[in-house]
Formats: structure tokens, C-alpha cells, sequence
């Protein structure tokens, strides 16, 4: 049975938990992020200008459930649709475009073509398939995909599917427990976890334990990655019933679901910095400009701001673009927004379903 973590602020405590839907209490705040065991090294490059939130460029409309979003070395923008398999190059003022395929997507509820990454000339994109979600690479140039790695499985709900390289070079996914919730806390199991890859879609070497994918484990749905110029890592988490965790992730370490759900006094389960109430989140994806986390929210219809100094959360946006899914920082230090309206859980406005961009100041 699930035990809903404890939410009052006691000494010591990095988070507050968020406000209601009604506004009755204040926004979560987090203490400075410390530094962590097992941060991945070298720091990445995390741009240091702050986009600027109050100068929306709508750069494409039209799209088809948009849910993966990657950066190609050029500064275009490759962005997959979820239900269709397609993915579209969008460069800032031109028409999206589409460059690739993929082949043997099966969307329906959750599932379709979901994450994508890219690394030199290949892309990477996680999808779920007939059996099974899996992830493949191939060249935008021709010639067939190959299948990295495979066998995760695929549900209705919670198939994960948000991967990026990490500062490390290696290719990390988050997965869901795709409902069945003993999966995120069996170790040999790649549901329900953080999985750390090479390159070539090989447990990864360092990894916590040897010849396993798995990075971190007790999972519900991951569905955001990012890292900050320190190298910590961030991973969002979709929660059941009442907490929406943020969570600094750590090489072996148990995250709790299905045990726990938000904060517990139970010390074999880390704690998130920041939980939000499922009304004002559900969130997805994530990325660091600066010293702020940035995380789009679904269900919540808004982008929150997570201060990694210390401070109060903010919702930016509420109700004005509707669903948020993914939220990417580009190479140029430009802040990119996509709706998720035409997922069948949204109101499809005009020009639905979207991707915004806030320049750097």
C-alpha cells in the first residue's frame, strides 16, 4: 500500500509543499541545492543568460501532439509527434518540415513517439512499439534504424520516454512503472527507472550496479532530465494521488514509488527538493538555464521556476497556453515551450498545438 509522504516543514526540510489550486497557501520554496555523490563530470555547459518570459515568439503551430524536442548542432529544432511518428525540423521563422519517419510507432493512450536526443550526426528517439517501448538511433542522411535497446515495457499509462546525453557523454531514460508498480522497485527490471546507456545502448561503465542499465530506481514516471553547470541531475516525477515530485538524482539511490509517494521520514528513500499537489503540476518536461530549473506542467497549465539558490517557486503562465510538455533550452540560451492541447486531455485552441520561444536577455 502506498504511504503519502509527510508535508509539514520540519527543521532541516528543503521543501515546503505547494500551494492548492485555490491559492491557500504559498508556493513551495527550496533550500540551496548542495552538492551531490555521483554527479556526473564534467559540468555540462547550462547557458547562463535568463530567458526572458516576457517576450513569447510563437515559431510553429500545427503540430500534432509535439513531446519530444532536441537541438541540432546547427541550432535547429527537431520535434516528434507523439500519435503520428513523424518528426518535424523547425528553424526559427520557417515552416516545420518533415525529415524523418519513424517506423513501427504504436501511439494510443500514453504510448507513441516520445523522446528524442541527438548526438553528432545520430538521433536518437524512444517510442513504444507493438510489444514493448524501446529506443533506436539512425542518420537523418538514409539508411535503417538500429534498435539500442529494447524490452521496456509498454502500457496505456506511464511509459516514460524522455532521454538526453548527459554532461558525461552517456544517454540517460526515464521510465514508467507503465501501471504496474512492483516493476519500479525490481532492480532487474528496466521499468519504472533511470537507465544510464553508452552511446551504443550498453549498461553503462560506473553504472551502480555492474552489467545493469539502472541508475536509480522506485520510479512512478519520469518524464523529465536535466542537469545544472554542476553536474546534478534533476529528475520530474509524475505523482498518484496528491505529490508531483522534483528530484535530485543520484547513482543507486531508491526514490520510493510504490512505497511512498512526495516526502517521507523513511531514510531509505530520498526525498524530493521540491512537490507540487497533482492540480498544480503533473509535470513533464525539464530544463536548467542558469541557476533555475524550469518545469512545464500538464495537468497544471503552467511553467514553474525552481530557484537552485533557495527561494520560492513560481508558476508562470497559469491557464494562458494550456497544457505544457516539454520545455528544452537551446544552444543559443533561447527557452523553447510546447503545448500539449491535441492530446485528447487538453482544449485545442487555434493554432494548437504549439512551440513558443523566449529569448535570452
Amino acid at each position: 500500500m502506498t504511504i503519502t509522504r509527510l508535508a509539514a516543514a520540519a527543521a532541516g526540510l528543503a521543501v515546503l509543499t505547494a500551494c492548492s489550486s485555490d491559492g491557500s497557501a504559498a508556493p513551495p520554496t527550496v533550500a540551496p541545492i548542495p552538492s551531490v555523490t555521483g554527479a556526473v563530470t564534467p559540468a555540462p555547459s547550462v547557458p547562463a543568460g535568463t530567458p526572458d518570459l516576457a517576450a513569447p515568439e510563437t515559431v510553429a503551430t500545427g503540430i500534432d501532439v509535439p513531446w519530444g524536442l532536441a537541438f541540432r548542432p546547427d541550432g535547429s529544432a527537431l520535434v516528434a509527434e507523439r500519435n503520428t511518428g513523424r518528426i518535424l525540423e523547425i528553424v526559427a521563422g520557417g515552416e516545420p518540415r518533415e525529415v524523418y519517419r519513424v517506423r513501427g510507432v504504436e501511439s494510443g493512450g500514453e504510448g507513441g513517439l516520445l523522446g528524442l536526443a541527438v548526438r553528432d550526426d545520430w538521433v536518437y528517439a524512444y517510442f513504444t512499439a507493438a510489444q514493448d517501448n524501446r529506443i533506436v538511433r539512425f542518420k537523418l542522411s538514409g539508411g535503417d534504424p538500429e534498435v539500442i535497446f529494447d524490452g521496456i515495457t509498454r502500457g496505456g499509462r506511464h511509459n516514460g520516454g524522455r532521454i538526453a546525453f548527459g554532461p558525461d557523454g552517456m544517454l540517460y531514460v526515464g521510465t514508467g512503472d507503465a501501471s504496474e508498480e512492483s516493476r519500479s522497485q525490481d532492480r532487474d527490471d528496466p521499468s519504472g527507472k533511470i537507465l544510464r546507456l553508452t552511446p551504443e545502448g550498453r549498461p553503462a561503465p560506473g553504472n551502480p550496479w555492474a552489467g545493469s542499465p539502472v541508475w536509480s530506481l522506485g520510479h512512478r514516471n519520469v518524464q523529465g532530465i536535466a542537469w545544472d553547470a554542476q553536474g546534478r541531475m534533476y529528475g520530474i516525477e509524475f505523482g498518484q494521488d496528491r505529490w508531483d515530485e522534483v528530484n535530485v538524482i543520484e547513482a543507486g539511490k531508491n526514490y520510493g514509488w510504490p512505497e511512498v509517494e512526495g516526502r517521507t521520514d523513511d531514510d531509505r528513500y530520498v526525498n524530493p527538493i521540491v512537490q507540487w499537489g497533482t492540480d498544480d503540476a503533473s509535470p513533464s518536461g525539464a530544463a536548467v538555464a542558469g541557476d533555475t530549473l524550469y518545469v512545464a506542467a500538464l495537468k497544471g497549465e503552467r511553467l514553474w521556476t525552481v530557484p537552485l539558490g533557495g527561494g520560492s517557486t513560481k508558476a508562470e503562465f497559469t491557464g494562458r497556453y494550456g497544457r505544457l510538455r516539454t520545455v528544452a533550452v537551446a544552444p543559443d540560451g533561447s527557452l523553447w515551450l510546447t503545448t500539449s492541447n491535441t492530446d485528447g486531455r487538453g482544449d485545442a485552441r487555434d493554432g494548437d498545438d504549439r512551440i513558443l520561444r523566449f529569448p535570452a536577455k
